[in-house]
């Protein structure tokens, strides 16, 4: 789960600074044939060396080999040496083990404790181990992609330290979130990017004979310019963060 999908519920008001706060509400009722949570399920126990936790490892390092496309529960069962149909004694389906899978990986983007008391270093440290942890698992942009909501136990407590690192801002919750979401999509959209194109890849593009001529050519300066400074193969996520935390910092000062 990430801020963003608790803004798709926010209320409109929480758009204005000056708006008041809503009142609380109670939890929306399930949909009906909503689909039950795999930690809501008890995990069958049995004398065997398969667990939850073994399945989800396994199927962990064989997306992060080979793509989230190579994920199975024959292909894991597998990778386990078990028979698929044994793999349905602790879950449900594939999707069942793609929650787990994010859930898993959600895990590595808590920060350990003590947890920094400055909210521009506590939500840096959130925004750099959710960088690492989506460079590690590509596989995750997919699943986010298809509208997947991460909303296992590690997860939660993801948010729950998003919340808390804007707490010493002393602002209501909704206003809290639209900061976080601004930092979630500052993430997202920067990790999607160098999946797509790495850094490096643009440097070795323009470096052919075809486009080297081309920037030659006169008509490009400006371009030119940045692939000679090596400007379109710098890592540019520090200073880009350092810039989205200024600008809210000088906004909330107004």
């Amino acid at each position: 789960m990430t801020s963003a999908d608790l803004a798709e519920d926010a209320p409109e008001d929480a758009q204005e600074s000056e708006a008041p706060e809503p009142e609380p509400q109670e939890f929306e009722p399930q949909e009906p044939g909503t689909r039950e949570p795999i930690w809501a399920r008890p995990e069958t126990r049995r004398r065997s060396t398969l667990s939850r936790a073994a399945i989800v490892a396994a199927a962990t390092a064989l997306a992060d080999r080979e793509g989230l496309a190579a994920v199975s529960i024959r292909r894991v069962a597998a990778e386990l040496g078990a028979r698929a149909m044994s793999l349905y004694t602790y879950l449900g389906s594939k999707d069942d083990l793609f929650d787990l899978m994010g859930d898993a990986a959600a895990a590595e983007t808590v920060l350990p404790e003590p947890f920094p008391d400055d909210w521009r270093e506590a939500l840096t440290g959130i925004a750099e181990s959710t960088r690492d942890q989506i460079t590690r698992h590509p596989w995750l942009v997919p699943l986010m992609a298809e509208g997947r909501r991460f909303g296992g136990p590690n997860g939660l407590r993801h948010l729950e330290q998003s919340f808390r690192a804007t707490d010493p801002l002393g602002l209501p919750p909704a206003r809290r979130l639209e900061i976080l979401v601004a930092v979630d999509d500052y993430v997202l959209g920067y990790v999607t990017r160098t999946a797509v194109a790495p850094p490096a890849a643009h440097a070795r593009t323009l470096g052919h004979p075809f486009y080297r001529a081309l920037l030659e050519g006169g008509e490009f300066p400006h371009l030119r310019a940045a692939v000679e400074a090596r400007a379109l193969s710098a890592d540019t996520f520090a200073q880009g963060l350092r810039w989205l935390l200024d600008g809210i910092e000088a906004g909330l000062a107004r």
